[in-house]
């Protein structure tokens, strides 16, 4: 791997041609959009057309404002046919992530999550990194093109989004790229997509978290029942980290077959994903960092276990198996 940005822009662009048609596959999320959008543009006039394709459902507000404050033009993975394009990438994740992406042979990988070990003509994976958009900061810069207002208000987003305003894990290049593109910013679409925190529909969520909440020693226990999108769970666990006096929150919900835990904590002498992963790991997918994590156990594996369908039981067994571990 070239050492330098400008080096590794020359192997990124040899890689293309005029005839070439790119679709460029993300889970979408702040980080994960500002890259494609920077991708794109760092190859629209080496290609003929460029498309960006995302695998999960984007239900999040910051996420739909972002799309509709930066008018991104986005498709779902399962409307494309893959075999009208030539060149595949993929920035903000890895091809073995999903396996509606088997059989795809990749030109293109950009992350800062740990290697998987997937193969590609172009592999540019910095796991010491807090965000992709510092990645694509740098290849932006080192191709001397100034950022769109759109685009660098995209990338600012997604860096103070990865990096939790520097709270996370980052590097002076995070910080170096923050600074670059706060020039040509737009700081009101920022906040407007960063405040975007309800829905309508999610509404009635909060209100049976409030009803149906139960605190313990400084811990929040609530369980949602069905949700029309596990995000929910994420939001209404923030947003009780937000009280005072409470150093953990527990969030859960069942949603397409499986139950979802979400766990936030204040991260003083405390570790979320290690806790969900000792409780939860022997049933389903289960980790984090120290101070978020998630669970995901499929129903048919809680059979025998705990009575799933009733929400009562369910929120009283989640409670009892992680008291049992802190």
């Amino acid at each position: 791997m070239a050492t330098t940005a400008l080096e590794r822009l020359r192997r990124l662009l040899s890689l293309f041609s005029r005839e070439d048609r790119l679709l460029i596959i993300i889970n979408a999320d702040p980080d994960a959009m500002a890259s494609a959008m920077a991708l794109k543009r760092l190859l629209w006039r080496q290609v003929s057309a460029t498309c960006i394709a995302h695998v999960n459902t984007i239900s999040r507000p910051d996420n739909l404002a972002m799309i509709r404050l930066l008018k991104l033009d986005l498709i779902p993975f399962e409307k494309v046919s893959p075999e009208q394009f030539t060149r595949f990438a993929i920035v903000d994740s890895q091809p073995s992530h999903y396996e509606e992406l088997e059989g795809i042979g990749f030109d293109v990988i950009i992350d800062h999550h740990p290697a998987s070990g997937d193969e590609a003509t172009f592999v540019d994976i910095r796991p010491e990194y807090g965000a992709v958009s510092t990645i694509m900061t740098q290849y932006l810069r080192a191709a001397k093109i100034k950022p769109s207002v759109k685009l660098a208000t995209g990338l600012f987003y997604g860096i103070k989004t990865d990096t939790s305003n520097f709270e996370r894990k980052s590097v002076m290049e995070d910080v170096n790229a923050f600074q670059f593109l706060f020039r040509y910013v737009n700081v009101h679409i920022a906040r407007s997509i960063e405040q975007a925190e309800l829905t309508l529909d999610s509404l009635k969520y909060y209100r049976r978290a409030l009803e149906a909440m139960r605190v313990q020693k400084h811990r929040v226990h609530v369980h949602l029942g069905p949700v029309s999108n596990p995000d929910v769970c994420v939001s209404i666990a923030d947003f009780f980290m937000k009280i005072h006096d409470i150093a953990w929150t527990v969030v859960s919900g069942t949603y397409q077959g499986r139950l979802v835990i979400i766990v936030r904590n204040d991260e003083i002498r405390k570790n979320a994903g290690r806790l969900l992963s000792n409780v939860f790991g022997h049933l389903g997918t289960a980790g984090g960092h120290k101070g978020m994590a998630r669970a995901e156990i499929p129903l048919e594996n809680l059979e025998g276990v705990v009575q799933y369908k009733d929400d009562k039981v369910m929120s009283r067994w989640i409670a009892r198996q992680l008291d049992k571990h802190t």
